[in-house]
């Protein structure tokens, strides 16, 4: 959920226009993401290092790079020159550790935001060959190489397969899947979504073990909502979705091997509402690594499972008084001797060395600060390669430090920096952007220097330069209670301390979230600053990068402290000279939709308007991994559940609301909004109301999209 919500918050910083002047930009401009910076294409590493691939432009090759000189040396493989099987385009492909066998996907389907099936087709590299990967016809999903490239394990309709290509055959492996009941080695929609992972399948280093996760969703309870597909009776969507305190999956981990084509279940300590979000095999292949969390997430253990004897004995235990961040597990990296894991033990994100066996071996980072990303270990010399927010929460630099505990800068740019390093960590491609700067991407080598430029977004730069566009300025403040907020503030571009303006407030406020931040990003905010609004952003408590008590000082009490700092901010901006306190508004999409909600019933009136999109309005209604995470379940904090909600709160509801929200949403569910609304009417509030049919958590599509950011600005100019 926080990294959909916090696309979902870049997304609408997009500008929506500045209408009156021939220079300024249009509405349709922005929804067409003609002032969004440009990105790359996935840049692959190799396993050499010294090269990656990239789809080409068209979809029609798949490209050869050196790190070095970013020169193409090779063309893998060509639709237009490839044997047997023709193709127009492709939309994926993955290439074995040995180069020899790659697998292309076309027509892929999305089923959820991370999962999708599509057709897979086997490229013999030697003989220039393309075939349909298997004689049955159908989609399928995860394609997942083993590491001598001979065989690759996939799923189709829930169950594992294995296509063997010396001998151009396919076995099952598992018989069991069914829809609804019997997932193996792809996730349920709360583990996509959650634990952003939709693949639960290893193979050992020696190809001879395929490790998956089996979950059983049998007991879980089935979500549906209705399709509004032109039909004279419409059908309906179903899917399995488990709610705070329902059944969730029972998982349990499993061994295939490939000789015997036995299966045997691990032997792994897990409560059955336990989690198993990740498993991987070392480079032992007698150690299957088997992560599990318990529901309340408050403990992790890593055991080492042993696939013939299925014996599995711990390895790593981490316990926290308030939870255990699951994005840490994700970020663990092991090498034959090590491996790397952040823990927050100290009150701040840090990375811990330990030997391959788990013993202690050293902290590799220290201080009052966060590491906010773990890239990886060099295994040759030792060397670590992280992101961190030491300079200061509002930013984030790439760093490097060696056995000796060296530390050195390899990001040379003030602002939001982000790396993506080659196979041996000799190249990294470096990812800047400030308020000011669009994204720029550039090649550097293992000390940081700048090899060459990839992409400056030089097209957008002069864009950007043809208008005068209003500027972030960051400032600071104090709350009643004493606490320290960071925020935003964009004036209009003929301020004048001799008005008064009225005040839009944007905000997200999620748990480890931040809306804050030194990076780049034009958005309609900038219109409403141009159109003579002062726009504001507060982080509030509950955010990331302060340390472990500020993130977590909202556990178990959701909604309470970040609407606080909310109201505070609203009170700090207008005592300010230049901004009418008497027209301050709030908006927010999905968690920040219910801090608009929570802070205008709260605020004493000091919110004349508010837009909420997509809001939780019960943690009761949302899903059980994010909101036991912070909560608990209902049973164990049953009266802050039934407080702590937007509907509890709404007879208190002060100013006017628009209420948003997506009639196909499968993550915040469309039924959130409707028992809101009936609470606001059982208690006299009069409110607007946008429905989007068939539309989800995001409200994708160029019309929708202008349509959206068009009712929130009239609603704006009629209200505030």
């Amino acid at each position: 959920m926080r990294y959909l919500l916090f696309v979902l918050s870049l997304l609408l910083s997009v500008h929506i226009a500045v209408l009156s002047q021939s220079n300024r930009i249009d509405l349709k401009e922005i929804v067409e993401g003609k002032y969004s910076s440009r990105g790359t294409a996935e840049m692959r590493p190799m396993p050499d290092g010294e090269h990656y691939t990239m789809l080409s432009t068209d979809k029609k090759c798949i490209l050869k790079y050196a790190y070095k000189t970013g020169k193409i040396t090779d063309t893998l493989f060509n639709v237009n020159t490839v044997r047997e099987t023709k193709l127009k385009s492709f939309d994926n492909y993955w290439i074995s550790n040995t180069g020899y066998r790659i697998i292309i996907s076309t027509d892929k389907e999305n089923i959820y935001r991370r999962s999708w099936k599509a057709n897979l087709y086997d490229y013999d590299v030697r003989r220039n060959f393309l075939k349909p990967f298997s004689d049955t016809p159908g989609k399928l999903m995860v394609p997942t190489f083993s590491p001598d490239g001979r065989m690759c394990a996939f799923v189709r309709d829930n169950n594992i397969w294995l296509k063997k290509f010396d001998y151009d055959t396919e076995s099952q492996v598992t018989t069991d899947g069914s829809p609804g009941k019997i997932l193996n080695g792809i996730t349920d929609w709360v583990y996509e979504e959650e634990f952003k992972t939709t693949n639960l399948m290893s193979w050992s280093a020696d190809s001879k073990f395929l490790a998956f996760v089996k979950s059983d969703e049998t007991a879980v309870p089935s979500f549906s909502f209705q399709e509004y597909d032109g039909s004279l009776y419409p059908g309906f969507m179903t899917f399995k979705y488990p709610k705070a305190g329902e059944n969730n999956s029972v998982v349990t981990c499993h061994v295939y091997h490939v000789e015997t084509k036995n299966i045997k279940k691990m032997n792994i300590p897990l409560n059955t509402d336990g989690y198993i979000p990740r498993i991987t095999f070392t480079e032992n292949p007698e150690q299957l690594a088997v992560m599990t969390l318990n529901r309340n997430q408050s403990t992790f253990n890593m055991y080492y499972a042993n696939p013939k004897s299925t014996v599995s004995r711990l390895i790593l235990k981490d316990e926290n008084k308030y939870y255990i961040d699951s994005d840490l597990i994700h970020k663990i990296h092991f090498t034959k001797d090590n491996f790397l894991y952040i823990s927050e033990k100290d009150g701040f994100s840090h990375i811990y060395l330990y030997t391959v066996n788990g013993i202690p071996e050293k902290q590799i980072t220290s201080g009052n600060w966060d590491v906010t990303d773990l890239y990886g270990i060099n295994p040759l010399t030792k060397t670590v390669y992280y992101q961190s927010a030491e300079e200061s929460p509002l930013r984030r630099s790439v760093y490097s430090t060696d056995v000796k505990g060296k530390v050195t800068k390899l990001s040379s740019k003030t602002g939001t920096n982000s790396a993506n390093f080659s196979a041996n960590f000799n190249y990294f491609v470096n990812n800047y952007s400030n308020t000011t700067t669009p994204n720029l991407f550039t090649m550097n080598d293992e000390k940081g220097k700048e090899l060459f430029v990839i992409n400056d977004n030089a097209a957008l730069k002069s864009k950007i330069g043809e208008t005068t566009f209003p500027q972030k300025e960051f400032f600071t403040f104090e709350t009643p209670q004493g606490i320290s907020l960071n925020g935003w503030m964009m004036k209009p571009t003929d301020f004048s301390t001799s008005k008064k303006y009225p005040v839009l407030m944007v905000q997200y406020s999620g748990p480890d979230s931040q809306s804050v931040l030194d990076a780049f990003g034009i958005g309609w905010e900038s219109f409403m600053a141009s159109s003579g609004y002062i726009v504001a952003c507060v982080d509030s408590r509950g955010t990331g990068a302060r340390g472990e008590e500020f993130r977590k000082c909202t556990y178990m009490n959701l909604g309470i402290l970040e609407s606080d700092d909310q109201i505070a901010a609203a009170n700090y901006l207008g005592s300010l000279p230049y901004i009418d306190k008497n027209k301050i508004a709030i908006w927010g999409w999905s968690y920040g939709g219910s801090m608009t909600l929570m802070s205008m019933s709260r605020g004493n009136g000091i919110f004349k308007a508010g837009i909420a999109i997509a809001p939780v309005t019960d943690w009761k209604l949302y899903d059980s991994i994010y909101t036991e995470r912070y909560m608990r379940t209902p049973k164990e904090n049953f009266t802050t559940y039934e407080k702590n909600s937007p509907i509890a709160l709404a007879s208190g509801l002060q100013g006017r609301l628009l209420l948003v929200h997506g009639t196909s949403d499968d993550n915040v569910h469309f039924q959130n909004s409707m028992y809101y609304s009936q609470a606001l009417i059982e208690s006299g509030k009069q409110f607007e109301m946008q429905i989007y049919p068939n539309k989800e958590h995001s409200i994708l599509g160029t019309k929708y999209r202008f349509h959206l950011y068009m009712r929130i600005v009239d609603f704006l100019q009629r209200n505030l």
